[in-house]
């Protein structure tokens, strides 16, 4: 694997405003600590904070129960690649969020937070950063009201950049996770009110990369105790649909441990646990 420069794809996106207004930013931080899960908007921070400041940065990535395990694996090969420092914090399930309160998001990014902030300011950062962009904006994120209580910069948000900017600088940098579809937390599988395990939360996990394997892109799997409730993007239900897939996609499924499987008809569907009369108001 090649690591990551600013000529490996196309150079001229990195010419673009967008990019170039980002590292502007980031020149003016002086020192910054990245909240790095692993996922595209934050590696993408972190590349371009290395880009903008050298070895004034490091990478901090929170272990919990409900994170899946490929994302953390893929911050560990994120800042190896980069040669950026980089400290793991493993930390419990919040007693706030035990039993999946529809604030959930809220209280977990406060929780968490305040706990990167510490490390922060004791790694001597003048910044603690996430990846928050212009997306976010778009769509229910409780969380973001956190980050602004706590002073954590968004660098993405505030030099204007969507998903789409993101996908393309990541490209053009070599990262990875340049074509990862969205990711979000396991607890996003359960419905709110439900006391959270971490047995449940592993068998999710299980499910969706059993799903992956089997070469199924976009996926979640919402879990009802014993059911499994799978929704793909509508262009891969079909194929889903087919009597010997369904089959392998049945019997993977029951084999983490649920009892019934379930396509969901109304597809992928952002924050299905959210849903609201008229919408949709939750995220993944």
């Amino acid at each position: 694997m090649r690591k990551p420069n600013e000529n490996s794809y196309n150079e001229t996106h990195l010419l673009e405003p967008g990019y170039q207004g980002l590292q502007a930013i980031l020149r003016g931080m002086e020192s910054v600590a990245v909240a790095c899960s692993g996922g595209l908007d934050s590696s993408l921070l972190l590349a371009a904070v290395q880009i903008a400041l050298g070895e004034r940065v490091i990478a901090l990535t929170v272990v919990t129960p409900y994170m899946a395990t490929h994302e953390i694996a893929g911050a560990k090969v994120l800042t190896s690649l980069l040669g950026v420092r980089h400290r793991v914090l493993e930390l419990p399930i919040p007693t706030e969020i035990a039993h999946n309160p529809p604030d959930r998001c809220y209280r977990c990014k406060r929780a968490l937070f305040e706990k990167l902030q510490v490390v922060a300011i004791t790694e001597g950062c003048a910044w603690l950063a996430d990846g928050s962009n212009r997306d976010d904006l778009q769509d229910y994120r409780p969380g973001m009201r956190a980050l602004q209580e706590l002073g954590i910069r968004s660098p993405l948000l505030e030099a204007g950049l969507g998903k789409a900017e993101i996908r393309r600088y990541a490209r053009a940098l070599n990262l990875p996770v340049w074509n990862q579809p969205a990711q979000a937390c396991l607890l996003t599988r359960l419905p709110h009110g439900t006391e959270v395990s971490e047995e449940q939360l592993r068998q999710v996990e299980a499910a969706e990369q059993a799903l992956r394997d089997l070469g199924f892109h976009a996926v979640r799997v919402r879990c009802h105790t014993d059911l499994a409730r799978i929704e793909l993007d509508r262009a891969e239900q079909a194929r889903l649909l087919d009597a010997a897939l369904a089959d392998q996609v049945t019997a993977a499924v029951l084999g983490c441990g649920f009892r019934y499987v379930a396509l969901d008809l109304h597809g992928y569907r952002m924050g299905s646990f959210n849903a609201a009369p008229g919408g949709v108001i939750g995220h993944s």
